[in-house]
């Protein structure tokens, strides 16, 4: 109960806070994890968290999945079709090169071996949705650009997975029978594919029929339903509930705008709640004798991670597109790591492998520089973008696409 309390209170402080963040460098993401440090064991004691606790999984795990439900409701499948290329690089290319850059760093400056220091690499390569919406939510960035990072940060957790898993089980105790999970992996992938397809297409056929549908002060527990069901539908068969999640919130745009419409203002709050609760539970863990036990080496490959190897891969992905450089420059920066990398961070402690702690704790303090970093910057870098016409602005006129949007939308 005194979660609860503490929980509350840093609502209440974060909501009557969230005007003069929205204008500031101050993060309600920082107040959750600042407040969540202080009651913890490593300072007022109020609370008593474990890396191990069925609360952190489980909150990360909450989180993770209703961010991607309601980032899934974003993609729009036209304006997709038309500017795949960009994510596909970003995928494709850009996050390899995270992936094995991240993986040197840590070899040789915190001394872990090959195969722990890959899966370091590939819990810290995907870019976190929940942080990186702090700069896809404003209007101010092109939206080219926004749909860059909305579309990347959605897919790369549901890509990361299976190397994770593949990686776990290469240095677990169980080393040397990596192949016999592939399948057991794909399959897992598969099927949270065909549940976040089918479930919200079935459903939506459903509303369609004469004597069925929703009234409307209902409408909005529509896809609160198919979120809840996919959820323990994906955690029943051990299907991927991140890959189900992202694709349900998509089809579901696509298959009735009008169900998304509805369920976007009570989808965006639950989204911020799980978010926040999630960054309160992770905040406790950041104790002091955590960042004690990371070496210099280790504080040093937390800064290249965030300033050099994210930066550096994804510009060399992006050569040859038609982002001006001031877009190139924030795309690259924008790459936080949040909690897909808890919840797979969690993965790797408690799959028992030799080096799993050293690995966890250089994975907990990037998390918690990349939150502080990024959840701090979004306002900054959005006035970097000078763009006239925003909602509400001056006239209270309706909103308007500026020119310097139309020709992002349509290159």
């Amino acid at each position: 109960m005194v979660l609860v309390v503490v929980f509350g209170v840093a609502l209440l402080v974060a909501v009557l806070l969230s005007g003069l963040a929205a204008r500031t460098v101050l993060s309600t993401s920082f107040l959750f994890l600042v407040g969540g440090a202080l009651v913890s064991d490593g300072f007022l004691g109020l609370i008593h968290i474990t890396p191990d606790s069925e609360m952190v999984s489980v909150t990360a795990d909450l989180a993770l999945f209703a961010v991607l439900f309601t980032d899934g409701m974003h993609v729009s499948f036209p304006k997709l079709r038309e500017n795949w290329r960009n994510p596909a690089r970003a995928l494709g290319l850009g996050m390899p090169l995270a992936f094995v850059g991240m993986a040197l760093i840590t070899h040789f400056l915190v001394g872990l071996d090959w195969t722990t220091s890959f899966l370091v690499g590939a819990v810290l390569a995907p870019t976190d949705p929940v942080f990186a919406s702090a700069i896809v939510g404003r209007k101010e960035v092109p939206a080219k650009l926004r749909q860059l990072l909305n579309v990347e940060s959605g897919i790369n957790d549901g890509l990361a997975l299976p190397v994770v898993l593949i990686l776990i089980a290469a240095a677990g105790p169980t080393a040397g029978h990596a192949e016999s999970d592939l399948g057991k992996i794909a399959l897992e992938l598969v099927l949270g594919l065909v549940f976040g397809v089918v479930l919200p297409f079935v459903v939506i056929e459903l509303v369609r029929f004469r004597l069925l549908g929703a009234e409307p002060k209902l409408q909005p527990l529509l896809p609160l339903a198919i979120g809840v069901i996919l959820y323990a539908l994906c955690h029943l068969t051990h299907a991927n509930p991140y890959l189900a999640a992202f694709s349900a919130g998509a089809v579901l745009t696509a298959r009735s705008l009008e169900a998304k419409e509805a369920f976007e203002p009570l989808g965006e709050a639950l989204a911020e709640l799980a978010k926040f609760a999630a960054l309160l539970v992770f905040g406790a863990l950041l104790t002091p004798p955590l960042f004690g036990d990371l070496s210099f080496g280790g504080y040093v490959a937390v800064v290249l991670a965030i300033v050099l190897i994210r930066p550096a891969s994804l510009l060399l992905s992006l050569i040859g597109t038609r982002f001006t450089r001031q877009e190139k420059l924030v795309a690259a920066w924008f790459g936080p790591k949040g909690f897909a990398s808890v919840v797979y961070g969690l993965l790797v402690l408690q799959a028992g492998i030799p080096q799993g702690q050293d690995a966890f704790t250089l994975i907990a303090v990037c998390i918690a520089f990349s939150i502080i970093a990024h959840s701090s910057t979004d306002v900054p870098i959005a006035r970097l973008f000078h763009v006239e016409d925003l909602v509400g602005v001056n006239d209270g006129t309706p909103a308007t696409r500026t020119a310097k949007e139309n020709d992002h939308v349509g290159a």
